[in-house]
């Protein structure tokens, strides 16, 4: 409701998502089945935004995300896999985006950065920057999997924390404290193990005697 009502319709549509994945998540017991969806889905959003700024994808589908996504958002992604292709190993180097962006450049509002975790850190860290970013993505659902929580609230943590990177990919969700801190209260909540004596044995009731009158 507040994203609808502040006039974000991709927080509306994550938070409906989020919603109807926990109501699914009731009615399983399959933990890991559940959380190897969210991995595929993470690697398909990633995937995607990657192959159309390299323009791999389909001719029709690429102008149809395109309009989706705006041209200059595009334009920035492409930007960050050339950076990405000159300087793979490294990356140019932290917040050097917006210097050797030519869409930056020429629109100085865009903001500095390719609205796109992935692609910023392709283009700015390199491969090192690419791989701490999936394995901490990766580790967080190996946490959730051992999680001694319920599995209703695994796959519920799961699935958000697997929209909030697909809006990562494309966009910069990540950017503001308050959603990474955010991320990280939730990914704690989900994981964390109950505290020693906090769970208290069931009390068992004495049967009742069978008291007679004394003669």
């Amino acid at each position: 409701v507040a994203g609808a009502l502040l006039g974000s319709p991709a927080g509306c549509v994550a938070a409906l998502a989020v919603l109807l994945c926990s109501l699914a998540a009731a009615q399983t017991r399959r933990r890991l089945l559940g959380l190897a969806g969210c991995a595929l889905a993470a690697l398909l959003v990633t995937g995607g935004t990657w192959a159309l700024a390299e323009g791999a994808l389909p001719r029709g589908l690429s102008v149809t995300l395109e309009g989706r996504l705006t041209e200059s958002r595009v334009l920035l992604w492409r930007d960050a896999v050339a950076i990405a292709g000159e300087r793979p190993v490294l990356g140019a180097g932290p917040d050097r985006f917006a210097a050797l962006s030519e869409t930056v450049a020429a629109a100085p509002l865009s903001g500095g950065k390719p609205h796109s975790a992935l692609l910023q850190l392709a283009a700015e860290q390199g491969l090192p920057g690419v791989a701490l970013l999936g394995a901490a993505f990766g580790w967080t659902l190996v946490a959730l999997a051992r999680s001694p929580r319920p599995t209703p609230v695994v796959l519920t943590a799961g699935a958000s924390l697997t929209l909030l990177a697909a809006l990562a990919s494309v966009g910069n969700a990540l950017s503001f404290a308050q959603v990474t801190v955010a991320a990280g209260l939730l990914a704690g909540l989900a994981t964390a193990r109950p505290l020693a004596g906090s769970e208290l044995p069931a009390r068992s009731v004495a049967p009742a005697k069978d008291v007679r009158p004394a003669p």
